[in-house]
């Protein structure tokens, strides 16, 4: 990126923006991040290390990263994933488990996660190439609603869980209002609705592990006006530009200093060793990285009777939307702006009018690879999305999707 005046303290038009902020827009990592690359000497701007971040600068200057030129800023960008159990929101964890950001297929840009789910959590994960709107929708202040299905062992009822609508202190934290909704006992577990704006770590388990529940299973269905849907495990799907711009309305938009103007960078560039950022960066997704690779979720589907008792483990059918349950939820699908419809990660097929003409464009997904076809319980893929391959038809011998395909009569 061409680059930008240093200077620490700039009046008039051209007063540039704090480096930190510029590596943050670029997509490069979080400010906080960029603060600690300064500090570590991996930043220089016209030739000079920096020391400290209290440098403001303008596209005039020149700024390097780990010996590569800071490229361009691109276009905003935000992402819906549903993150399976078992990957770590971290860039690189030290203790080598598996990462959401090595699980990402390779045609997306470097990314990072707005806000984290911790390993045995499941659900929608936002990611965005832009570090400032990923820092504007983190905050508490933003006042986005984040709802969460939650399976516990142990019984409760709804006149206990309407207590945290005031707010709970648990081991010294004072944790803010949470909706709570009690949709049905199950043996010895129990199925929650959760709604909460601040999404302190652990806050969930914490808080109902006060109540008396043990959580044995954790989904975020949405995050905002953004829904998880029926998007499969382990899928990416673009949020298109002008319903992102839509959402975020004027005052978020400004307040993350998103930009919709700037062209997209080539998709694939997550891999690109040349970018700058590689020692702390988000790492190339896998190759071969496949929808549904990870363990399976299911969230919109209907519990089996008698299942996961005392805690155990689930199979995937165990976890429904609220809708699907029928349950009534005080939470609405949208948060963000009135008269706008949920961005969802459902499939959104084209609806033909009487015609028969087409009336919406398809949806982009990324990492597409093992398709979640299967509808049996049978197979792997029923139970979201790591399917196995189903039995071979005694006329053809084909074997595809888990499904036998047949022969048609002439």
């Amino acid at each position: 990126m061409s680059g930008q005046k240093t200077s620490e303290a700039q009046d008039g038009p051209d007063k540039g923006e704090r480096i930190a902020k510029v590596m943050a827009r670029a997509g490069l990592c979080s400010r906080r991040e960029a603060e600690s690359w300064i500090a570590a000497g991996r930043v220089s701007i016209n030739g000079r290390v920096l020391t400290t971040p209290a440098i403001t600068v303008t596209e005039r200057d020149k700024i390097v990263v780990d010996g590569q030129p800071l490229q361009a800023l691109e276009r905003s960008r935000l992402f819906l994933y549903h993150k399976p159990k078992g990957l770590v929101c971290t860039q690189r964890d030290p203790e080598g488990r598996p990462t959401v950001f090595a699980a990402l297929p390779p045609d997306l840009p470097r990314v990072m996660s707005i806000g984290r789910l911790d390993i045995n959590t499941e659900g929608l994960l936002l990611l965005t190439n832009d570090g400032g709107l990923a820092r504007v929708l983190e905050l508490p202040s933003t006042g986005w609603l984040r709802r969460y299905r939650v399976r516990a062992h142990g019984r409760i009822d709804q006149e206990t869980l309407d207590r945290l609508k005031r707010g709970i202190a648990v081991g010294g934290m004072l944790y803010g209002p949470i909706d709570a909704v009690l949709e049905r006992q199950q043996g010895d577990n129990v199925w929650l609705l959760l709604g909460l704006r601040e999404g302190k770590n652990r806050e969930v388990k914490r808080v109902l592990e006060h109540l008396g529940l043990v959580v044995n299973r954790l989904i975020r269905v949405s995050y905002g006006p953004f829904q998880l849907g029926d998007l499969p495990v382990g899928t990416v799907k673009e949020v298109p530009g002008r319903t992102l711009r839509d959402q975020l309305g004027e005052r978020l938009a400004e307040a993350s200093g998103a930009d919709f103007t700037a062209p997209p960078r080539p998709t694939g560039s997550a891999g690109d060793k040349s970018q700058p950022g590689g020692k702390d960066g988000a790492p190339a997704g896998r190759k071969g990285a496949r929808r549904g690779a990870g363990p399976s979720a299911g969230p919109d589907q209907a519990p089996r009777r008698g299942a996961a008792r005392s805690g155990r483990g689930a199979s995937e059918s165990e976890a429904r939307s609220p809708r699907s349950s029928g349950a009534k939820t005080p939470y609405p699908e949208r948060q963000a702006t009135s008269g706008e419809r949920a961005v969802t990660g459902r499939s959104d097929k084209k609806s033909r009018d009487r015609k028969g003409d087409d009336k919406r464009a398809p949806e982009k997904t990324f990492g597409k690879g093992r398709p979640n076809t299967a509808k049996s319980g049978n197979t792997g893929a029923g139970n979201g999305g790591a399917g196995r391959a189903g039995p071979a038809d005694a006329k053809t011998g084909d074997r595809k999707g888990g499904h036998a395909h047949r022969r048609r009569k002439p």
